[in-house]
C-alpha cells in the first residue's frame, strides 16, 4: 500500500475511569506537555464506570493549551446530531479549534436500548450516520435547517455557534458499506487494533481509497488514524519490544500501510513520557529516511529495556553531538517557552485594554487568572517540575523533578538549578504584586489623580514582570539546554 506522506500525529487514548478522574486528567495534561498531538476517549454513556465523554473532554480542555481533543468515537444514537454538532462547536470555541469528532454508527445495542437510544438494525444505523454527518456539517456551516430526513430533523433550526475550526470527521469503519461511506464523506478513518490488525488493513486501506476516488476524492483527503495498545518489554510480537521495536513497526504501518495518526491506549505516566520522548522521535525519524529514499547512516540507539541495538536512522539533523530525540527535549522546553511569552504579550494587551477603558478590572483578572503562565507562578521551572510530578504520578514526590533530577545527573548544575529556584521566587513576588495592583484598580478605577496612579501601578507591575520573566525564560533555555538533551526531564 501506497504512504500518503501525511505527516505523523500521536496521542493517547486513556480509560475514562470515574474512580480515577484525578489520574485520566493529569495524564491529559502530561500528554500536552511532553508535545502529543491527540487526548482521544471512547464514548459509552451506558457504561456505569465511566465518566461523559463531552463533560471529560471539556474538563480536559480547560486543563490543556495545545492537544487536539477528540471523541473514539461519539455515540450516535445517544447524542443526537444537532446536540452534538453544538457540543463540539462549543468546545471548539472554548478550546481555540482544538475539536475534532469521531462517529460511530453504534454497537453494544443492549446498553444504548437500557440507555433510551433505541434498537436499529445495521442498515438503519448507518443510514443514520449518514444523514447526522449531513445535519452537524450543515450545522457548523450556519445553513439555516431544512433537513428533513427519515432518522433526523432539523427543519427550521437557527444553528449557532460556528466551530473556531473546521472540525474533521472520523468514522470508526470496518464493514464495507461503512468502508464505502468513510471514503466518500470522512476526514479520518479510525479503525482499532482488535478489530481491524495490521494483516487486514491493506484490504481495508484499498476499499477506502477506491471510495474516496469513486466520489472525486483523492485518497490523502482521509487520514488514517489507528487506536493501538501495547508495553515496553522484550516481546517479539506487535508493541511489546523495546523502543526500537515499537519505531520501527510504527514506521511500518505508515510507509507500507498508509496509517498516519496513532493513538495509544495507556494510563500509565511513565509510559506516556516514554512513548512521548522516545518513540516518536524515533519513529518520526525513521519514516522521513524512508520517504527520503532510505538516506540513512547506522546509529546506536540505547534502550533501558534492553541492549544496544543497531538500527538504521535517518542522517544527523546538524553536526551537534546531540539525536534528534535528545534535541527534542529541549526544543519542547522552548515550545513552552515561547507559548508562556505569548500570553505574557496577551497580559500586556488587557493592561492596555484596561488603561482604554475597553475592559473592567475585573475581566482582565479574570482572563489573566485562567491562563497556563498564571496557574504555573509564571515560570517554565514550575511548569516543568509540574509536568514530573505528573510524570511520578504523585505530586508530593519533590525528589523526581526536574531539578532535583538535573542535580543527581550532573552536581555541577548547581549554581544554575539555585539561580532559577531564585528567579521562581522573585517572579513570583511579582505575580504578587501584579494581582495587588489590579485589585487597586477596583479601589477606584476612575481617572482621577488616584485612579491614574492606579493605572501607572499596574503598567508598572506588569513591566517589571515582563522583565524579569522574559529573562528568566532566556536564561533556563541556554543554561539547561546540553544538560535536559544529555539527561532529559526525568
Amino acid at each position: 500500500m501506497p504512504d500518503y506522506g501525511l505527516d505523523l500525529e500521536f496521542g493517547i487514548f486513556p480509560s475514562p475511569d470515574a474512580t480515577r478522574h484525578h489520574e485520566v486528567l493529569e495524564l491529559a495534561q502530561l500528554a500536552d506537555v511532553v508535545g502529543l498531538d491527540h487526548v482521544s476517549i471512547q464514548d459509552h454513556p451506558y457504561q456505569a464506570a465511566h465518566l461523559d465523554t463531552w463533560t471529560l473532554l471539556s474538563a480536559i480542555g480547560a486543563r490543556t493549551s495545545q492537544i487536539r481533543l477528540s471523541t473514539n468515537v461519539a455515540n450516535l444514537p445517544l447524542r443526537p446530531p444537532v446536540v452534538l454538532a453544538k457540543a463540539a462547536a462549543s468546545l471548539d470555541v472554548l478550546t481555540g479549534g482544538r475539536v475534532e469528532l469521531g462517529l460511530g454508527a453504534g454497537a453494544f445495542w443492549d446498553g444504548i436500548e437500557a440507555a433510551g437510544g433505541g434498537r436499529k438494525s445495521p442498515r438503519e444505523s448507518v443510514d443514520a450516520l449518514v444523514e447526522a454527518i449531513t445535519v452537524i456539517r450543515s450545522f457548523w456551516a450556519g445553513e439555516p435547517g431544512r433537513f428533513e430526513g427519515e432518522h433526523y430533523s432539523a427543519r427550521g433550526l437557527r444553528p449557532g455557534p460556528a466551530p473556531a475550526h473546521d472540525i474533521p470527521i472520523w468514522l470508526g469503519a470496518y464493514k464495507p458499506r461503512m468502508i464505502r461511506i468513510t471514503g466518500q464523506l470522512a476526514n479520518g478513518w479510525v479503525p482499532s487494533m482488535g478489530y481491524a490488525d495490521p494483516p487486514a488493513l491493506p484490504d481495508l486501506n484499498a476499499r477506502l481509497d477506491e471510495a474516496a476516488v469513486a466520489a472525486g476524492r483523492v485518497p490523502q483527503d482521509i487520514r488514517r488514524i489507528y487506536n493501538i495498545f501495547g508495553t515496553f518489554g522484550t516481546g517479539s510480537g506487535l508493541f511489546a519490544g523495546t523502543v526500537n521495536d515499537w519505531a520501527e513497526q510504527l514506521t511500518d504501518l505508515a510507509v507500507g500501510v498508509g496509517m498516519s495518526a496513532f493513538i495509544v491506549g495507556a494510563n500509565d505516566p511513565d509510559f506516556v513520557a516514554r512513548f512521548a520522548a522516545e518513540v516518536v522521535p524515533l519513529t518520526r525519524e525513521l519514516v522521513a529516511a524512508e520517504r527520503e529514499g532510505g538516506t540513512s547512516e547506522k546509529r546506536s540507539v540505547v534502550d533501558d529495556s534492553g541492549p544496544t541495538e543497531t538500527i538504521e536512522t535517518v542522517a544527523a539533523v546538524d553536526s551537534s553531538q546531540f539525536t534528534a530525540a535528545q534535541l527534542a527535549i529541549p526544543a519542547h522546553l522552548v515550545e513552552v517557552h515561547d507559548y508562556l511569552r505569548s500570553e505574557l504579550d496577551q497580559v500586556r494587551d488587557i493592561v492596555r485594554q484596561v488603561r482604554e477603558g475597553q475592559t473592567s478590572v475585573g475581566q482582565a483578572r479574570s482572563v489573566i487568572n485562567t491562563m497556563t503562565i498564571r496557574q504555573n507562578n509564571w515560570t517554565l521551572g514550575a511548569y516543568c517540575e509540574s509536568y514530573c510530578r505528573i510524570v511520578t504520578g504523585h505530586h508530593t514526590n519533590e525528589d523526581r523533578g526536574m531539578f532535583p533530577h538535573l542535580l543527581r545527573a550532573d552536581p555541577s548544575l548547581e549554581p544554575v538549578v539555585s539561580k532559577l529556584e531564585d528567579d521562581h521566587e522573585v517572579i513570583a513576588g511579582l505575580l504578587d504584586a501584579l494581582d495587588r495592583a489590579l485589585v487597586a484598580l477596583v479601589g477606584d478605577p476612575g481617572y482621577g489623580s488616584d485612579g491614574q496612579r492606579a493605572l501607572d501601578a499596574l503598567s508598572d507591575a506588569v513591566d517589571q514582570l515582563a522583565e524579569s520573566l522574559l529573562a528568566h525564560l532566556s536564561y533556563e533555555e541556554e543554561a539547561l539546554h546540553d544538560p535536559l538533551a544529555i539527561h532529559g526531564f526525568g
